[in-house]
């Protein structure tokens, strides 16, 4: 490399070599310096907002199995970014977040656009959080980013660097080192699991997010078959990992204290793998497991085992974890399975007015694509899409892990760059309630300039249904701001170059939705829905 290298010549050879050469970010003036003569082997995806800008690098990451490199704006930008950064950090999805920062000669000062304690600002939401004393520190800190943001478990970083710092001289190349991506459980430890799960009566495996990200779906289907036992998903899981329409599925614990107490009611041991203990939503109080009923906890994340506030835990890479165990249990074939799910019938039509979410999501059932991958964001409706709408294959199913509203429609955007990054084509539906949909609504102008062909189903109901049904349980009347009159979903879709219509009808929501996945470019369907309450 020639000795008139500069610390941008040197970090872009770096970031090359560690395949990121996908940017997702909105520039500003401190972030210039970064972007300029921007190579054309590297890639700008733009989104319109921050937080859309996070939420597609977090699905692209998802979707590739690989980090994501993200540049966002000093501290205004930052700032916006942070509520979709939680859901990255709670998903454990590897980013590399860097913002610009002011001159290094100005900042002592508190210059206009100057990131104040820079690395503050996104944390406890981020791994690790640096800005480099000398300009000739960037690219060994954008290797440890990369490092820290890809060891399990995996998670954001954030990176401020000034906006001086790249024209200085600088002699590469940047070191360039291997990151291991996975650890094994002990294998005393597992062994001792094992055991008790072999002397088990009746045991439950529980399967969160963690096995599908560790690409564990088919370990976790070997291992329930093994056992021959009741599987369920954990409360608000953002990943599917098994099959939702296998026989031995027995659908959601529910997401309270009480009711998942009692769903666990008649197990004598609980097997969490890849999940929290459990991510309780309303307080609804209640015993954590029944009496008499145990339970193990596997997970790769050592915080989420230390906060699980029953049983025991081991640590280890969620798939080999799995594998080992499959191999270290007794073969339950004398156990008696539990009797399969009863099949939901499809819901008599309503007489007058709109359709219920069940009808929405029965007749969106009958015309389901081949391989097609939902994200969902319509969190009065989730009972409904595990329903209608089961994830049979791996890596299948995305929400958003923070709670936050406002990760799903740019997140749909990620995903159909991951797969089209990976040469992988199945359609991307993302179901959004019209609540949601309103939060990073710019990201469909990403998704029509990408030339995305992703179909959005907004759900319409005029109201905030879920914090309606919370107002009831948490006996609170008369909480303003729970309904949402003359939201044109339809006219926004199309000012931002969408294929967009509107229906109030299953046969035209069935209609128009096979149309749009036809159509090859991005779309939105409004379908008007019927409010309804959810039981906790």
């Amino acid at each position: 490399m020639s000795e008139r290298s500069t610390v941008h010549d040197v970090t872009y050879d770096l970031l090359r070599s560690l395949r990121l050469t996908t940017v997702f970010g909105n520039p500003g003036s401190t972030e210039e310096p970064f972007l300029q003569d921007f190579p054309d082997d590297f890639t700008y995806v733009l989104a319109l907002q921050e937080a859309s800008v996070i939420a597609m690098a977090d699905a692209y990451a998802q979707t590739t199995r690989r980090p994501a490199l993200v540049n966002v704006h000093s501290s205004a930008g930052l700032g916006n970014s942070v509520g979709n950064l939680v859901a990255a950090y709670h998903g454990h999805t590897p980013l590399i977040v860097t913002a610009g920062q002011q001159h290094r000669e100005l900042v002592i000062g508190e210059p206009y656009l100057a990131n104040r304690e820079a690395t503050t600002l996104p944390r406890p939401w981020v791994k690790w959080s640096y800005e480099p004393l000398r300009a000739e520190d960037v690219p060994e800190a954008f290797m440890r980013a990369y490092a820290t943001a890809l060891q399990p478990p995996a998670g954001p970083v954030f990176l401020s660097v000034p906006l001086d710092d790249w024209n200085r001289p600088l002699t590469g190349p940047a070191v360039v080192r291997g990151v291991s991506t996975a650890y094994a459980p002990d294998p005393e430890r597992l062994r001792a699991f094992a055991a008790r799960i072999t002397a088990s009566r009746r045991p439950a495996l529980v399967f969160g997010p963690e096995v599908d990200r560790a690409g564990g779906w088919h370990a976790a289907v070997a291992l329930a078959e093994r056992l021959r036992c009741a599987v369920y998903s954990p409360p608000l899981a953002d990943r599917a990992s098994f099959p939702e329409d296998h026989p031995l599925h027995q659908g959601a614990l529910g997401m309270s204290v009480r009711a998942i107490g009692e769903r666990l009611t008649g197990h004598d041991l609980v097997v969490v793998v890849g999940a929290d203990v459990f991510r309780y939503y309303p307080h609804v109080p209640g015993e954590i497991l029944p009496p008499g009923t145990e339970l193990l906890h596997l997970t790769c994340d050592p915080a989420v085992a230390a906060a699980a506030r029953v049983g025991d835990s081991l640590l280890g890479d969620t798939r080999m974890s799995l594998e080992l165990l499959t191999e270290a249990v007794a073969d339950g074939a004398d156990r008696e399975p539990p009797e399969p799910m009863p099949r939901h019938r499809k819901p008599a039509p309503t007489p007058s007015g709109p359709p219920t979410p069940a009808e929405v999501y029965a007749a969106l059932a009958e015309v389901r694509p081949e391989h097609a991958v939902f994200v969902n964001e319509s969190t009065s409706t989730m009972a409904e899409h595990a329903a209608w709408l089961p994830a049979v294959e791996p890596e299948s199913f995305y929400a958003t892990p923070s709670g936050g509203i406002g990760w799903a429609l740019p997140a749909a955007v990620g995903v159909a760059l991951g797969d089209r990054d990976r040469g992988v084509r199945r359609p991307v539906v993302a179901l959004i309630g019209d609540g949601s949909f309103q939060y990073s609504v710019q990201g469909l102008w990403t998704a029509v300039q990408q030339g995305l062909p992703v179909v959005y189903v907004a759900m319409r109901n005029g109201e905030y249904a879920i914090l309606k049904s919370f107002a009831d349980l948490e006996e609170t009347p008369g909480v303003p701001g729970l309904d949402l009159p003359g939201l044109d979903i339809a006219s926004v879709a199309r000012g931002f170059g969408c294929r967009a219509a509107e229906v109030t009808s299953t046969a035209e929501l069935a209609r128009e939705f096979t149309a749009a996945l036809e159509a090859g470019v991005a779309s939105v369907i409004v379908v008007t829905t019927r409010p309804q309450k959810i039981t906790f």
